[in-house]
């Protein structure tokens, strides 16, 4: 299907690696030119070459950090023109609310939750100006479906999932939408380094990670380029007529009445 992306510019933040690069490179392949937000110098420019080496596009890094308030108005007044917003950049720690003090609750949402939301003000603003753009949130599924162990987390993703659907409903009135994707366990280092320190603390072998992913939809974890397919479609004019929605991509594991292993999302 031709999603009709060709030449549009998307900025995305955690995009480095991860579901992060995988969106940057499905909205490359698309015909977009992209822009990569994160923290690593290096990193992002690994991932620069990568995506040039295979799309032709233009590839712009920025080596920010989100959590930073400032950060914020800065990539915006830099690229006002910025027609797909992906706010992907986020990292909290797994724990129970025992496990996580009041301070480190705090600081683990600067960069998932207050990051999402400062960037999505400044975007969104000059996104109304124009009557044009869309932003799209990658939260995680324990947003839907909270999970104990997973309390700073679940709480936070849950808070994203309101501010997507909320401001989602309110976009169209001034030409912007505002979608959300939820996903599940996806297969990253980052995700594998979760299931082995779970697989660690409840079968005494960090080895034994795999035991997790068996008890998962199709007997594996998603893929980043699946969730990268489903975020390029809802970017696209081919979804023009949503907004204020979540789409969940966890091979139906929310839906399940057993929960899966703390942490994933």
């Amino acid at each position: 299907m031709e999603l009709n992306l060709t030449g549009q510019q998307a900025l995305v933040t955690g995009g480095s690696a991860g579901i992060g690069l995988a969106v940057a490179e499905g909205l490359a392949r698309e015909g977009c030119h992209v822009v990569l937000a994160s923290r690593d110098a290096a990193k992002l420019e690994a991932a620069a070459t990568r995506i040039r080496l295979s799309c032709n596009v233009a590839v712009t890094t920025e080596a920010i950090d989100i959590a930073d308030d400032a950060s914020h108005a800065r990539l915006a007044e830099k690229y006002p023109d910025v027609d797909i917003l992906v706010n992907n950049a986020g990292a909290i720690p797994s724990g129970s609310i025992e496990q996580i003090g009041q301070s480190r609750f705090r600081d683990s949402w600067d960069l998932k939750v207050f990051g999402f939301i400062g960037m999505t003000r400044e975007f969104y603003r000059r996104m109304s100006a124009r009557r044009s753009g869309v932003i799209v949130n990658i939260i995680g599924a324990s947003g839907t479906r909270g999970d104990p162990a997973y309390m700073a987390g679940s709480v936070g993703n849950a808070a994203v999932t309101q501010l997507t659907l909320t401001l989602g409903s309110e976009g169209p009135v001034n030409g912007v939408r505002v979608v959300g994707v939820s996903p599940g366990a996806v297969s990253t280092s980052r995700q594998e380094g979760v299931l082995r320190n779970q697989a660690e603390l409840q079968l005494g072998d960090p080895e034994r990670w795999m035991d997790f992913v068996q008890a998962f939809p199709f007997e594996r974890m998603a893929r980043p380029e699946e969730v990268a397919d489903v975020v390029a479609f809802l970017a696209s004019p081919r979804a023009s007529y949503v907004s204020g929605v979540v789409v969940n991509v966890d091979g139906g594991m929310s839906q399940r009445h057993k929960w899966w292993p703390a942490g994933k999302t």
